[in-house]
């Protein structure tokens, strides 16, 4: 499916595993059950013009979306870092469609432009 390379499970140390998982292990569970429950999901933090832009593109597109916000520029940066590391997406927004991460602004954008991401959503 992609060739970014990813470390080899099997070569983390039990002790790291279990430390990895337990990293704000709270907010992981609340973004994937939205992630479940909903169709559209956009994680985002205050502060980013990027997630601003992709919530109003959304919103023009008349597709509804859950919206969960995380800190800001200079608050909760470690949340967010447990939120990149489960999802694998560096960046903020992180849009999730149908269970699917879509992307950031740019990547949802394109998915409204050529239909792609309203026909996820059937």
């Amino acid at each position: 499916m992609s060739d970014r390379p990813l470390f080899d499970v099997s070569k983390i140390a039990p002790a790291a595993c279990e430390h990895m998982a337990r990293f704000h292990s709270d907010v992981v569970r609340e973004v994937a059950a939205a992630v479940e429950k909903h169709d559209v999901v956009v994680v985002g933090m205050a502060q980013n013009p990027h997630v601003k832009k992709v919530r109003q593109a959304l919103r023009e597109a008349g597709v509804p979306f859950e919206y969960l916000e995380y800190g800001s520029y200079f608050s909760e940066w470690k949340r967010r870092l447990a939120i990149k590391l489960w999802s694998g997406w560096p960046t903020f927004p992180q849009v999730f469609v149908k269970g699917e991460l879509v992307g950031g602004e740019d990547l949802t954008k394109a998915a409204l432009a050529d239909g792609s991401l309203k026909g996820k959503l059937g």
